[in-house]
């Protein structure tokens, strides 16, 4: 692996790392729907200011999200949709095993 590869492949995992906990993918499938601000991401979450500003803060450190300030309220919104197609791949990846491991148990 060259510098290049190498510092490609380091910025891919930082962003699969980002992408690696429940409230983060739960953030970005909100985010989905419309930008939001951290009091709606608080509600919709159900965990406190500072944790979901924190979480936000590793999605908007890797480019994930970006934000826009009214007043003195912030909107966070995604930066890519293509993001929304890697989510459904999963899941079908998620359903695929499923059903191996349903046949594998003979259901």
């Amino acid at each position: 692996m060259n510098t290049q590869e190498k510092i490609r492949c380091e910025a891919r995992a930082a962003v699969f790392k980002s992408l690696g906990h429940p409230t983060r993918l739960y953030i970005m499938e909100r985010l989905r729907e419309h930008p939001h601000c951290v009091c709606e991401l608080t509600d919709l979450v159900g965990a406190d200011t500072s944790t979901v500003s924190k979480h936000l803060s590793i999605l908007k450190n890797v480019g994930l999200v970006s934000t826009r300030k009214e007043g003195t309220t912030v909107y966070y919104s995604l930066t890519c949709s293509c993001l929304l197609q890697f989510l459904e791949g999963a899941e079908s990846l998620l359903k695929i095993k499923a059903e191996a491991d349903r046949a594998a148990l003979g259901e």
